[in-house]
């Protein structure tokens, strides 16, 4: 199993408004393009939580997985459900259960069969652009993918973190928030879920690095150089199985 921190390791959007991914290329990189492509990004993360994964209402109650409300969730048809008028609060588990319901549902569908053609339009050109300005890294990152169970532990919270996924097409991985619980507490529970296995982990922060250490899981860092996408390749990953397992 691969565990991931997804920002600026799978998806790349911080290093771009703070310019710091163009900085690493000495020059090479408009820096001030990475830029406004971030922010495009930005604005299209808040837009979709805020119409169709209902951010706005559920922002302040943060859960460190989909399945957190699955207990109070007495599996009502929610097809005439007036989200808007329910006066969710936190004390009521059942009225947040629905909302992640739905964003399950919503999760698995994928983008394209909620957006409109031309928000994908925008979406798909914003794509294509920011992986050519990263020299393929956002799709290099999609094919790594595509080796062995893959899950993501981010530090964001779990919305957005959601709609990253599915903006980045990294649809229907596993997500766990670790912004209130830490991400040792995310890799026990991963370890929980899937027993007798090898784990890795992958990701640029010193958090993720330590609580590889405590679980004493092999630990690849990811930064624009050396070990980076596109060149990370799994005979580098299988060095790092060698020297723990």
């Amino acid at each position: 199993v691969y565990v991931w921190d997804m920002d600026e390791t799978l998806v790349l959007l911080n290093s771009l408004l703070k310019s710091s991914y163009a900085e690493a290329f000495n020059g090479l990189k408009d820096a001030q393009k990475g830029v406004e492509m971030g922010r495009m990004w930005e604005n299209l993360i808040l837009q979709i939580c805020d119409d169709y994964f209902f951010y706005e209402q559920i922002e302040n109650y943060n859960k460190p997985f989909l399945d957190a409300l699955a207990q109070y969730d007495d599996g009502r048809d929610l097809s005439d459900y007036d989200f808007n008028q329910d006066e969710l609060d936190d004390a009521n588990k059942k009225k947040l259960a629905y909302r992640h319901r739905v964003i399950a549902q919503k999760y698995l569908q994928g983008l394209q069969n909620i957006l409109d053609q031309e928000t994908i339009k925008h979406w798909d050109e914003l794509y294509d652009k920011t992986d050519e300005y990263t020299d393929r890294w956002l799709s290099s990152a999609q094919t790594f993918l595509k080796e062995h169970v893959n899950v993501l532990v981010t530090s964001g919270s779990l919305i957005p973190s959601l709609v990253k996924c599915l903006l980045f097409r990294l649809d229907s991985l596993i997500v766990y928030s670790s912004w209130e619980v830490g991400k040792i507490q995310c890799f026990r529970w991963i370890k929980e879920r899937f027993p007798n296995v090898r784990f890795c982990v992958f990701g640029d922060g010193w958090e993720e690095c330590e609580a590889a250490e405590i679980m004493r899981w092999p630990f690849v860092k990811i930064d624009p150089r050396p070990h980076r996408f596109p060149g990370l390749t799994l005979t580098t990953v299988s060095h790092y199985f060698s020297v723990v397992y």
